[in-house]
């Protein structure tokens, strides 16, 4: 199949043809050709205003749902809201049933992603069963293909168990992903514990409970890194959707001393503050929980300053059942993937540049895959957007099985308008 791309604007610091506007021939699964005018037939051909060209997106958070909750999302909605977001790589969550924590569990993702465009990329659970207790086997797990390993929507509360597994991950190169959360100060909480939490009368989850988990991970990651005489390149250590200030702070500094850390933030954190949950719309209710308006502002501050390395959509399908409650019954989570995109390049205030690194690049280098660059005979993994374009989010919009998302109705900068990959188009 060969397809055409007109004047599109290479997004690419790794390639020679960054910021350039070329013409780009895509045949069998490969960039055949890139030049000022192509002339030639074609079964596709893609052109438009304003279009961009990058390697495809990768998204590190994605709660599958499948197997187990295909009723809220399974693996072939889930890849059509990754395509329709431009994600051409989702890495999955392990909190399904069962855990994903066998080779099968591996295989499984892995034989059903061959078919599609998008790549299935599993993390793998660290404990057995997400419950903080006991390893599972992580150095078959890593033989097998686990492209990371976390606890997923359950936070590693056993710093006995971070710690081991730092020390066991690290000679193999492997990857570590923690969600902060001191679970004990955050029972039975609802959003931001602050002025407005207390006027809502709910039961607030505190920065605190966030900010003591970065500190007693990195002060543990500081502790396994000066017993390795070998330093590697790659983090070893990712906090997964931080979302205060002086998380942001605290990463900050360890980065400066040197230490092996990464972390991500989840798109609609800059989206909304804590006061907007005064009309206790279950959509907005999603842990980490929105915070303050100076804390989106520290987040902002680090995606500029490369503090805050990856942007993730955190998509988690919630159906009817666990949303169309009361406020304090309902679950948490809201979906990203169609979304994720837009909203940070509306509400992160970075050059479209640092944005498409952010879902590229970095998140290709944390998770230890193949470098992949713009380039004549390099493969053909691409997402084309529009950076400019406003446009209205409808439900017509929505790939996934559910629609718990807060921006139906929002106007929204910056739109996808197609995925190569694997010699497929969307």
């Amino acid at each position: 199949m060969k397809t055409l791309l007109k004047s599109v604007k290479i997004i690419d610091k790794k390639s020679d043809f960054n910021g350039q506007i070329k013409d780009m021939l895509i045949e069998e699964g490969k960039i055949s050709k890139i030049a000022d005018k192509i002339e030639e037939k074609v079964d596709k051909l893609i052109e438009g205003e304003n279009l961009h060209v990058s390697t495809g997106w990768i998204d590190m958070r994605v709660s599958p749902k499948d197997p187990g909750y295909e009723s809220k999302e399974d693996l072939i909605s889930l890849c059509k809201a990754a395509a329709a977001g431009g994600f051409t790589r989702i890495v999955t969550l392990p909190n399904t049933k069962p855990t994903v924590q066998t080779k099968e569990s591996i295989a499984y993702y892995k034989g059903f992603s061959k078919t599609q465009l998008v790549d299935i990329l599993p993390a793998v659970a660290v404990t057995k069963y997400c419950e903080g207790k006991d390893f599972t086997e992580m150095l078959d797990l890593h033989n097998a293909g686990a492209v990371a390993f976390t606890d997923g929507e359950h936070p590693l509360w056993n710093a006995d168990i971070l710690l081991k597994t730092l020390q066991y991950l690290y000679p193999i190169n492997g990857f570590l992903m923690n969600r902060p959360e001191e679970t004990t100060l955050t029972l039975f909480g609802q959003m931001h514990e602050g002025i407005e939490s207390t006027l809502l009368g709910m039961k607030g989850i505190p920065s605190t409970a966030e900010e003591i988990i970065v500190m007693r991970d990195l002060k543990l990651l500081e502790y396994a890194f000066s017993q390795v005489s070998e330093k590697r390149a790659h983090s070893a250590l990712h906090f997964s959707t931080i979302s205060t200030k002086r998380a942001v702070e605290l990463i900050r500094d360890a980065k400066a001393k040197g230490l092996p850390v990464s972390c991500d933030i989840a798109a609609h954190q800059l989206a909304f503050t804590d006061t907007d949950l005064k009309e206790f719309d279950t959509n907005l209710k999603v842990n980490p929980p929105f915070r303050s308006k100076a804390d989106i502002e520290a987040l902002q501050a680090g995606l500029a300053d490369g503090t805050i390395d990856v942007i993730v959509s955190d998509h988690n399908p919630q159906d009817e059942e666990s949303k169309n409650l009361e406020f304090d019954m309902a679950d948490f989570g809201i979906i990203g993937l169609e979304t994720a995109f837009a909203v940070a390049n509306t509400h992160s205030n970075i050059p479209i540049e640092t944005l498409v690194e952010k879902l590229t690049t970095n998140a290709s280098h944390l998770l230890r895959l193949p470098e992949e660059k713009i380039q004549e005979g390099g493969v053909a993994n691409l997402t084309i957007f529009n950076p400019d374009l406003k446009w209205t989010f409808t439900e017509k919009d929505i790939r996934s099985k559910s629609k718990n998302t807060p921006f139906v109705g929002h106007v929204l900068k910056g739109k996808v308008v197609g995925v190569i990959n694997k010699n497929q188009v969307a």
